[in-house]
């Protein structure tokens, strides 16, 4: 009789690994990356890649001289992720020591605090991105025009999309949001005159959306929270649609703003949100009602990052109550 040996799981093993994962979001991040350089030029250029150097750097820093660990975790990818989406959510004239504090903030508190990659609680972009925004106001909503390559610091800024829904829920003027692009403009990131581009990785929905799909297809994510949130946003903000003309329609809702980065490439952290499907859902649900919530009756036009952050809090309660039946067990 042969001995039965019994060892540790995992006992299947697949070609998944950290490297693949975050490289594959790399990947998915590039459309956007690139329409980012098309409608912002070299603003959208420095600020991604000082963000993405910053964090590498830190992480590497925090290892070496704090935490006296000799891992390469600067090698794995998920700095340069950190980095790329820290740099998504700002705007591309934002001054470049502003950037380095975020990154520092993204990478020491939001990351290497908890004890690196896999123990953090919060998103690390949008601890990064929270922080400044709370810290530098003026900066962090100060939005240039697209068009403007070979302008930096010195672009010229109007306001965004979101602030006009915003303006027409306030005063109860649905004329205001006659002055909204139309659905395919912001689909496609050309808001007009007269308009702020928004953070550097949201300007395109598009882009956004071809990472999307990359990532479903090489099943990187699974379809669960990006399509949970846009539904709920979809429904919820219809809704309001119908009963009061002065709130936007459904798919300008969608396009505009950080719905589609926030949903496809920060929501869906693996750290970060549930590991069952129906946890996801409930998770997804949750952050897109709070996006609405945040952006109708808040102080912010946007509420998508701090929806997430929010939800993050709450990823160990949905785990811990929404889990899949031992193997083996009777159901009751």
């Amino acid at each position: 009789m042969s001995k039965l040996i019994v060892s540790l799981s995992p006992h299947i093993h697949g070609n998944d690994s950290i490297e693949r994962n975050m490289y594959g979001v790399i990947i998915a991040l590039l459309p956007a990356l690139l329409v980012s350089f098309y409608y912002f030029g070299i603003g959208a250029a420095v600020v991604c890649l000082s963000g993405v150097v910053s964090c590498v750097f830190f992480e590497w820093a925090i290892n070496r001289y704090i935490l006296h660990n000799k891992n390469l975790s600067v090698l794995d990818g998920s700095a340069v992720i950190t980095g790329l989406l820290l740099g998504f959510n700002l705007p591309s004239n934002i001054p470049l020591w502003i950037v380095v504090i975020g990154a520092l903030v993204a990478i020491g508190v939001g990351k290497m605090t908890f004890g690196g990659l896999g123990c953090n609680p919060f998103n690390p972009a949008l601890v990064g991105r929270c922080f400044l925004l709370v810290s530098f106001p003026a900066q962090m909503t100060s939005w240039p025009v697209v068009g403007q390559h070979g302008y930096y610091m010195d672009a010229v800024t109007e306001a965004t999309p979101l602030s006009l829904m915003k303006e027409a829920v306030r005063t109860g003027d649905a004329s205001i949001l006659e002055k909204l692009p139309d659905s395919l403009s912001l689909l496609l990131g050309n808001n007009g005159a007269g308009f702020g581009g928004g953070s550097i990785g949201e300007v395109c929905a598009l882009a956004l959306l071809i990472g999307l799909a990359y990532m479903l297809w090489k099943k990187i994510i699974t379809w669960h929270i990006p399509l949970s949130i846009m539904a709920t946003i979809f429904v919820f903000s219809g809704i309001l649609h119908i009963l009061d003309s002065s709130y936007a329609d459904p798919v300008t809702v969608l396009l505009a703003g950080g719905v589609m980065l926030g949903a496809i490439f920060m929501a869906t952290d693996y750290v970060t949100s549930p590991m069952t499907h129906k946890g996801q859902i409930i998770y997804g649900i949750s952050i897109g009602i709070l996006t609405i919530v945040i952006r109708n009756w808040g102080s912010y036009p946007e509420g998508m990052s701090f929806a997430i952050l929010i939800m993050n809090a709450f990823t160990p309660l949905i785990n811990m109550y929404v889990k899949p039946k031992r193997f083996g067990e009777i159901r009751k």
